[in-house]
C-alpha cells in the first residue's frame, strides 16, 4: 500500500465519519466534512489549472479553512507551500519569486497584500480560502459547485513531494525543505494522543505534524488562534487533551499564571523542546503539574524527530536532549557535528542542489549543530556550526537582520547575535557601532525594520560597542566573541 497522506483522511471519513477531526474556537470539522470539502476543493483547483506536481503557496493565519486546501493538494499530488503569516510583503514576494507557485491562496487578512505580492512575483493565479469580497478567486464558492467524489490521480506516488516548508539559511536566503508523502506519513504514523492541543500555527511544520499525527490516530487536533498562555490553558480545559507540548518560552509564560483557575486534570504529559530547555523549567513543570510526565524532543524540519529525553531522565540528565528517537541513527563527526540517519529525512532543499549535497551525505543529515555524547550515549547540544539564531522556536539568519538595520542613520556598523535566554532560547541582539555616539533605542530599531522583517526576526535587545571584533585574515565578524562579551555582563533582555 502506498503511503499517501490523502488516504488517511479518505479512510477516516469512511470508517469514523462523525468523529471530530479539528477545532478552532467554537468551530469543529468532522472527518466526513473535512474529506468531502477537501475533495470539492481538489476538483475546483483542478478546474483552475492546478495539476500533479504544481506548487500552491498559502499565506494565511491559522484557520480551519486551510485544512480542506491541504487535503485537496495531498490528493491532487500538488505541493502545499505555506508562507509565514507574519511575513511582510517584501519577504512574501521573495519567497514566491523563489518558489514559483501555480497559485497563491490567502485568507481575508492577507487578501490585499496577497494581490500585491502575487503581481510582484508573477504568480499566475490568486485565490481566497473563504468567502467575502476581495481580489482573486473565491475558492469556497468554487468548491461549493464542485463534486465531493474522490479525485483520481493515478500518477501520484508516495515519494512525490507533499509539502515545502521555507526556513532561513545561514546567508538569509530561504531554503525550501521538501518533504514527501512517505516521509510525512512515517513521521506521524504512530499517531498522537486521542486529543491534542497544538500551539503551532499552520505555516509551521509542527502544526501540520500535530494535525496529521492526530488524524493518523483518528483523534482530534485543537488549534488556537494565538499561542498565548490563556489561550492554551483555555483550550486545554475545554478540549481535555492527554498531552500538551509547548516550547520553553511558552511554558515560561504559562507558569507565570495561577494554574488553579483552569481544570487541567486531563493532562498526562507536558512536553517541550525545540530550543534550549533550562533544567529549572523542567523542575517547575514537575512541581506545577504533579503526576504528569515530561519528554524533551530535539529535531528539525529537515530530519523530523532526532532524539528524545524521556521522563525518567529529564531530572537525571539536565541539559541533555536524550537518546536517538525510534528508527533514528545518530553519530558525531570528527569536528563534533551531530548527524542523523532515518527514513524520516527530507528529500532535499527545493532547487538547491548545493545545499542539499552539503546537508545530505551518504544518507546522513548533517544538522549543523555541535554535540557531545556522555558515557551512556545521551546527546547534549553545545553549539552550532552555522550562525543561525533560534528564538522562540523560530529560525533567524543574522545577516538578514543586519541588512534590514544597516541603513539606519545612527548606525555605522551592526552585527546581530543570539544571546542565551531562558524564555526564548536566544534573544536577537543588535550590536551596533553608533554614529556620533548616539545609540538608537530598541524601539527605533524595531520600527526601522518592521516593513522588512517579521516581528520574530526583529531585535529585542541593543548593545553598543566601539568596534566589532573581526578576524585578522578575512575581516569576518567574530560573533562568538560578541556573545561572550555581552553574556559576561549583567543580563538584560527586552521581551517585546
Amino acid at each position: 500500500m502506498a503511503l499517501l497522506v490523502g488516504e488517511v483522511l479518505r479512510r477516516n471519513a469512511q470508517v469514523v465519519p462523525r468523529l471530530g477531526a479539528a477545532t478552532l474556537g467554537d468551530r469543529r470539522m468532522t472527518y466526513a466534512e473535512l474529506n468531502a470539502e477537501g475533495n470539492r476543493v481538489a476538483h475546483a483547483l483542478r478546474a483552475l489549472g492546478v495539476a500533479h506536481g504544481d506548487r500552491v503557496a498559502c499565506w494565511s493565519n491559522t484557520t480551519l479553512d486551510v485544512l480542506p486546501l491541504y487535503v485537496a493538494l495531498s490528493k491532487l499530488g500538488a505541493v502545499f507551500a505555506p508562507l509565514n503569516a507574519r511575513f511582510g510583503t517584501e519577504e512574501a514576494s521573495d519567497i514566491l519569486g523563489f518558489a514559483r507557485p501555480r497559485m497563491l491562496v490567502v485568507d481575508a487578512e492577507h487578501a490585499e497584500a496577497g494581490e500585491v505580492v502575487a503581481k510582484a512575483a508573477d504568480v499566475e493565479r490568486l485565490a481566497r480560502v473563504a468567502g467575502g469580497p476581495g481580489p482573486g478567486v473565491d475558492l469556497a464558492e468554487a468548491a461549493r459547485a464542485a463534486s465531493s467524489s474522490e479525485p483520481e490521480t493515478p500518477e501520484l506516488v508516495e515519494t512525490d513531494p507533499h509539502v515545502i516548508f521555507f526556513t532561513s539559511g545561514s546567508t538569509g536566503r530561504p531554503k525550501g525543505v521538501v518533504l514527501s508523502h512517505r516521509v510525512n506519513y512515517l513521521r506521524t504514523m504512530r499517531g498522537m494522543a486521542e486529543r491534542t492541543v497544538s500551539m503551532f500555527p499552520l505555516f509551521h511544520m509542527a502544526g501540520w505534524m500535530y494535525a496529521l499525527g492526530a488524524w493518523q490516530g483518528r483523534g482530534e487536533v485543537n488549534f488556537v488562534e494565538s499561542p498565548t498562555a490563556e489561550g492554551l490553558l483555555d483550550a486545554a480545559q475545554k478540549y481535555r487533551p492527554m498531552r500538551l507540548y509547548c516550547i520553553p518560552g511558552v511554558w515560561a509564560r504559562i507558569l507565570e499564571r495561577d494554574l488553579s483557575r483552569w481544570d487541567l486534570s486531563s493532562l498526562q504529559g507536558v512536553d517541550t523542546g525545540t530550543s534550549a530547555t533550562p533544567p529549572e523549567l523542567i523542575a517547575e513543570l514537575k512541581e506545577r503539574f504533579p503526576g504528569t510526565t515530561t519528554n524533551i524532543m530535539y529535531g528539525s524540519t529537515e530530519a523530523g524527530p532526532g532524539t528524545i529525553l524521556a521522563d525518567p531522565d529529564v531530572l537525571r540528565k539536565p541539559g541533555s536532549v536524550g537518546l536517538p528517537a525510534p528508527g533514528v541513527d545518530l553519530r558525531i563527526t570528527d569536528v563534533g557535528e551531530v548527524c542523523l540517519r532515518s527514513d524520516l529525512l527530507m528529500s532535499g532543499y527545493f532547487e538547491n542542489p548545493e545545499a542539499t549535497a552539503e546537508a545530505l551525505v551518504d544518507g546522513w543529515y548533517h544538522t549543523g549543530d555541535l554535540g557531545v555524547l556522555d558515557d551512556e550515549g545521551y546527546l547534549s547540544i553545545v553549539g552550532r556550526k552555522r550562525e543561525i539564531i533560534r528564538s522562540g522556536g523560530e529560525t533567524v539568519a543574522p545577516t538578514e537582520v543586519e541588512a534590514a538595520l544597516a541603513d539606519h542613520p545612527d548606525i555605522a556598523e551592526v552585527a546581530v547575535v543570539g544571546i542565551p535566554d531562558a524564555r526564548w532560547g536566544e534573544v536577537i541582539c543588535a550590536v551596533v557601532v553608533p554614529r556620533a555616539d548616539r545609540v538608537p533605542a530598541i524601539e527605533e530599531l524595531r520600527e526601522h525594520c518592521a516593513a522588512r522583517l517579521a516581528r520574530y526576526k526583529q531585535p529585542r535587545r541593543v548593545e553598543a560597542v566601539a568596534e566589532l571584533p573581526r578576524t585578522s585574515a578575512t575581516g569576518q565578524i567574530q560573533r562568538n566573541i560578541l556573545v561572550e562579551q555581552i553574556t559576561s555582563r549583567s543580563p538584560e533582555s527586552d521581551g517585546a
